[in-house]
């Protein structure tokens, strides 16, 4: 791995969840899916101190409710264990029996307390677990820590998506390096509320769950909630973390003068993560992102930035490099924010589109080259309304879309 530039807070190139001290991982194909790994497993050497946010959808799958029972206990985590191609989600009693028994059978395999592990699920809704396959997968699953472990598992937790999600981030504490590592999933159903698809962290770093799940709130709500595929929130959506100290430093809080340090490490690793699956869409082309400033508070900032990038109109514009400002025009328009739009400058690209209730005089065609070429086309809204930031990513929505979710079950 090699450091990008050095400071208290730096993004690692090749990192992932098994760079902090204390962490193992594996993944393995028990046949949940054709061919591909469906299986695996995050385990720390020691319990970790745990936190998590989850989807505030109605129907919360089973594998969620056991894993809020587990933190719950103590605030600990051993281990998480994750499938995909079947989400175990509006399954009943049989879907909770079967997030228990696969939580024991974790627990068994590795020797630990039950409230010890955590379960994640990731796939097809109102199909049942075959658990004659995640026995075999719980008995044979082994984790280690090298470079191809990290990658079984972050190929494990894999639906429709087209590559893997890998971030690391290191953090100056007490003149001290702690690491942050993660993996996450996610193409489609991304409207995130509390969460996101699925995202796993993983950090070295001394804290407790209270402040850990003050920090991961935090961080979730300007990162995985600000992105948007399809408008869709899952059913499966959850962001979980585990901190095993293994790092020589006082204990992180509030109060600790490298706070604001770990809180932006934390905040980068989640932001990353959050591209990298926006970017992932389901039949995307691009990353769309953006950035909203001089709004009446930092709230309505973000909610005019995702009003935006989730507009089907605008990603269909995007898609097909349409500098048509009157589709974010639109989308703004019907936002709950406050704005003014008298006083509203939009930039797509470096461009000045429309400036205070006008539309400008631009070269269509250099803007349309912009959005066809670009792999990251960025939208940018001053409001000049107060001092209120945000940002949004989202993706363009194309042909391939329709057909992805047409046949997904197929």
């Amino acid at each position: 791995m090699s450091v990008i530039e050095k400071k208290a807070v730096q993004k690692v190139e090749g990192g992932g969840i098994l760079s902090p001290a204390g962490f193992k991982a594996g993944g393995i194909h028990i046949g949940l899916r054709y061919e591909k790994k469906d299986f695996g497993v995050i385990y720390s050497e020691r319990p970790a101190q745990s936190a998590a946010v989850y989807t505030q959808s109605h129907f919360q799958a089973a594998p969620l409710k056991v894993t809020q029972e587990s933190i719950a206990s103590a605030g600990l985590l051993q281990a998480i264990v994750c499938n995909s191609a079947i989400a175990n989600a509006c399954t009943g009693d049989q879907g909770l029996k079967d997030a228990y028994k696969t939580r024991e059978l974790i627990a068994k395999r590795f020797r630990l307390p039950e409230e010890y592990v955590a379960v994640a699920s990731t796939g097809v809704i109102g199909e049942c677990l075959p658990m004659e396959k995640i026995e075999q997968g719980c008995s044979h699953i082994a984790v280690h820590k090298d470079y191809n472990s990290a990658k079984s598992f972050q190929q494990a937790i894999l639906t429709t998506d087209l590559v893997e999600k890998a971030a690391c981030v290191e953090v100056t504490v007490d003149g001290k390096t702690i690491t942050i590592g993660g993996a996450a999933k996610g193409s489609g159903m991304i409207h995130p509320n509390m969460g996101t698809m699925l995202g796993f962290i993983t950090t070295d770093a001394n804290i407790s769950a209270p402040v850990l799940q003050s920090a991961l709130k935090k961080a979730v709500n300007t990162t995985f909630n600000q992105i948007t595929v399809d408008g869709e929130t899952s059913t499966n959506d959850m962001v979980i973390v585990m901190a095993n100290g293994t790092a020589d430093h006082k204990p992180l809080n509030e109060n600790h003068p490298d706070w604001e340090n770990f809180q932006e490490g934390l905040t980068l690793l989640c932001e990353d993560l959050a591209k990298q699956i926006a970017r992932d869409g389901e039949g995307a082309t691009k990353l769309v992102e953006v950035s909203v400033k001089g709004a009446h508070s930092d709230g309505d900032a973000k909610v005019i930035a995702k009003k935006i990038v989730g507009s089907n109109l605008v990603k269909t514009a995007i898609y097909g490099a349409d500098p048509n400002w009157g589709r974010i025009v639109g989308a703004m328009g019907h936002s709950p924010a406050v704005l003014q739009p008298d006083t509203c400058d939009i930039y797509i690209g470096g461009e000045l589109v429309f400036s205070e209730g006008t539309p400008q005089v631009f070269n269509e065609q250099s803007v349309s080259d912009y959005m066809k070429n670009e792999e990251h086309v960025e939208i940018s809204v001053f409001l000049k309304d107060g001092a209120g930031e945000g940002k949004a990513w989202g993706c363009d929505l194309t042909y391939d879309y329709v057909k992805i979710n047409a046949s997904y079950r197929t």
